[in-house]
């Protein structure tokens, strides 16, 4: 009888599924999909009800030659690439090309990659699922008409290189408009009042001014203030907005007498959160481990694939990481029970397992993001894993835990002080059971809340308070805020807004913010998204011209109908149609006002052509706005806008080192530099740097560079030679503390931006006129 054959997209995976299957098996790797659609056409037959052409990826012949060989000597071939869409459209390309040399084809599943997991699956072989693969096939194909029929159409009306997709684009959407926003915020200013009280035999404690004639004081915020004038509460509601009215306040309180008008104790429960799900995942591991979705999901592969542990041998450490479901099995709530009761004792262990509900859109296809086994602790586990995989494990390790340990429970006592027409209150807490907090705190979970004053925080109030009792204001003080603008997303909060939207689907989120980013629609700034001006342009640029597609609703609504291919309820075609012909309609009536559309986006200035006397025009070319002439193509005169030559005035006057020439500012669609004015007898040319002398080998300058990974860093111009590096943009303004030649440029969420010395750390307000580039 004849070995059979076993297919897996990663060399990893079939190294440690090898390990289990034995000799009866040969496993082999597709190393990923083996096709796709043709790179130089767009390669779907519209008029063939949306027939795509795939092609066998280049470089990947041999694989698929090897695969043929291997299945025509094998008895039975099994398909086992990942358990989800894509590992469904690639085991249906493989079973297409190896259909003619053997017909005994059948498709398993490895939700965990652990000798169980592939023994379960080796049970119950599957056929392949064609719902499942027209549901995949489908968004490729919506993907690929948007990226080939709107991409031209903004090179015709911007410039070559730019792109569009059907949720990329949603996404620099949703990041604009907050742009837009946070630009437009006027902060309101309002005040709070804070009180210290004693009473008789006892240390003091603070409370904060709540209420004023039976009104409780408010932030207010846009959203505060709507929701009130939605709901008709004004005569409820009430703010201190001036110095002069909380003056006007304080002059009265100090004049009342105070008592203990309520003293309230009451226990609150707080739940452990469900086990990880993909979005979840990405959120916290943003959040806790500072990494990107992208990152997070190349490291849960490796956990899933298989780690190599010594002794041990090879064996998938998690789950399955793309799942949308919070569901657990059986076996492994057990497990995690009995780990419970072994290592915190019975009363961490509650009466009955957690259950957690699963949203309407949930797939529900796999199980939750689990450790595959109670044995591999983080401890067991910590040599065989770098840093990164040892944190990301540890973090999916406590999730999973923790969702199967007893609430914390916190008392909380809250007091409130009245005096006249006056109520102040004050809070005490502590944990007098810390459950599943033991193992996973999420304290910091939620986002951003409007700041406290710095005094009102967790008072340790004095015992046995009663109602009744007197109480003496020591003093009362007054604060100072300013409404704050809505937040920026963050990857984080991003793939939590797409989640709640509808808008993507697990497999998709992490590589949404990297495309706009590599676009340079998008900026990263100390974890948060800034829309950058080419981005603001094109955005723009779509929602005008196709409101219809490139908005929420109608991306989520595609999002469900390809949902309902994979579920059998609905037809390729047909989903095909609903989305292809409004946007088809759409597309039409964008093309024909193309060239209006391009002129409507060029600016005419004032300023004439040095080379043939025509108006300049500000333009789009690559890297940003530039100045043309508008007799192109006779005449190609370029050069940079007024604002980007002021930043390069350091360089002005630079002799050419070649031909004793003047060295001048040039521009072309890769950016601004200095080339020879004795152009094209001489073609020597520099790069534009920020006018910092190098710290290190002091005789370069600072200039700005990228990575492979496109992120900016600053280097000098001198490297190789030099190879000093910063993350931080450096500022030309000199430390004053320790005389360093330069800082950069740090933000935080209070102080927005602000100068650091690198060398002695010491911190200074920025200054814009010192801002380097």
């Amino acid at each position: 009888m004849g070995k059979s054959v076993l297919i897996v997209e990663s060399p990893a995976k079939a190294k440690t599924i090898n390990k289990y299957l034995g000799k009866d098996y040969v496993v082999y790797a597709s190393v990923g999909h083996i096709k796709n659609l043709p790179k130089s056409k767009i390669g779907v037959d519209i008029e063939a009800g949306y027939t795509p052409t795939f092609e066998t990826i280049s470089g990947k012949e041999e694989v698929v030659e090897r695969l043929r060989e291997a299945a025509a000597k094998a008895e039975d071939v099994y398909i086992a690439t990942d358990p989800d869409r894509e590992g469904e459209a690639i085991a249906a390309d493989i079973a297409e090309e190896i259909s003619d040399k053997n017909s005994n084809i059948h498709r398993v599943l490895f939700h965990e990659i652990t000798e169980r997991g592939i023994a379960e699956a080796m049970k119950h072989p599957k056929k392949i699922n064609d719902d499942i693969v027209a549901s995949q096939r489908a968004r490729r194909v919506m993907d690929r008409i948007v990226g080939y029929k709107i991409s031209p159409f903004v090179w015709k009306t911007m410039f070559y290189g730019l792109s569009a997709g059907r949720v990329q684009s949603v996404a620099l959407r949703l990041i604009c408009e907050r742009e837009v926003e946070v630009n437009a915020f006027m902060p309101t200013e309002y005040w709070s009042i804070i009180g210290e009280f004693k009473m008789h035999t006892s240390d003091a404690f603070y409370a904060k001014l709540f209420r004023i004639d039976g009104k409780d004081l408010f932030v207010p915020s846009k959203d505060a203030l709507t929701e009130i004038q939605h709901k008709g509460t004004h005569d409820k509601f009430t703010y201190i907005p001036s110095e002069k009215d909380a003056k006007h306040y304080i002059e009265d309180i100090n004049g009342q007498s105070f008592s203990i008008a309520n003293v309230q104790k009451r226990d609150i429960r707080r739940n452990p959160l469900p086990p990880f799900i993909t979005s979840t995942l990405q959120q916290e591991a943003s959040r806790k481990l500072y990494l990107s979705a992208s990152r997070t999901m190349k490291l849960a592969q490796k956990l899933y694939e298989g780690i190599e542990m010594g002794a041990e041998g090879s064996a998938g450490l998690i789950t399955y990481m793309r799942t949308d479901s919070t569901r657990l099995s059986d076996d492994a709530v057990a497990s995690v029970r009995e780990y419970i009761y072994n290592n915190y004792g019975k009363e961490y262990l509650p009466k009955h397992p957690h259950l957690y509900k699963k949203k309407k859109t949930s797939q529900d296809a796999h199980e939750a993001i689990r450790p595959t086994s109670m044995k591999y602790t983080p401890g067991f586990v910590k040599k065989y894993l770098d840093k990164d995989l040892y944190r990301l494990y540890e973090l999916i390790w406590n999730r999973f835990v923790a969702c199967q340990m007893e609430s914390a429970i916190m008392e909380t006592t809250t007091v409130v002080i009245e005096g006249g027409k006056y109520q102040f209150k004050a809070t005490s807490s502590y944990y007098k059971f810390r459950g599943f907090l033991q193992v996973y705190d999420d304290a910091a979970n939620a986002e951003k809340q409007e700041e406290e004053d710095p005094e009102v925080r967790d008072e340790k109030l004095p015992q046995n308070l009663a109602e009744g009792q007197a109480a003496r204001l020591v003093s009362v003080v007054p604060h100072q805020h300013e409404t704050s603008p809505p937040p920026r997303y963050t990857e984080s909060s991003l793939v939590k807004t797409l989640e709640a939207l509808g808008i993507g689907r697990p497999s998709t989120y992490a590589m949404i913010v990297s495309t706009i980013m590599d676009r340079k629609y998008v900026e990263q700034r100390e974890r948060k998204l800034y829309a950058l001006q080419l981005g603001m342009e094109v955005n723009k640029l779509l929602t005008t011209h196709f409101p219809n597609i490139f908005n929420v609703r109608f991306t989520a609504k595609m999002e469900e109908e390809l949902d309902t291919i994979a579920s059998g309820k609905n037809e390729y075609k047909a989903v095909l149609d609903d989305f292809y012909i409004p946007f088809h309609e759409s597309l039409e009536k964008a093309s024909k006002k193309a060239s209006a559309i391009k002129k409507s986006l060029q600016v005419e200035t004032e300023e004439a052509c040095e080379v043939c006397g025509k108006p300049m025009i500000i333009k789009w070319g690559r890297n940003g706005k530039f100045m043309a002439c508008s007799g192109y193509p006779s005449c190609k005169t370029t050069k940079p806008l007024p604002e980007d030559q002021e930043k390069v005035q350091h360089m002005v006057g630079l002799k050419c080192e070649v031909c004793g020439g003047e060295m001048l500012v040039r521009s072309s669609r890769f950016g601004t530099f200095l080339g020879c004015s004795n152009y094209p007898k001489c073609k020597n040319t520099k790069p534009i740097t920020m006018g910092i002398k190098c710290p290190k080998c002091q005789s370069g300058e600072l200039l700005e560079r990228k990575t492979k990974r496109k992120r900016t860093f600053y280097g000098c111009s001198r490297y190789p030679e030099c190879d000093f590096a910063s993350w931080d943009k450096p500022s030309n303004q000199p430390c004053e503390t320790c005389g360093a030649p330069f800082m950069v440029i740090k933000y935080s969420e209070k102080r927005g931006e602000y100068l650091k010395c690198p060398s002695c750390k010491s911190e200074v307000e920025k200054l814009d006129v010192a801002v380097a580039g």
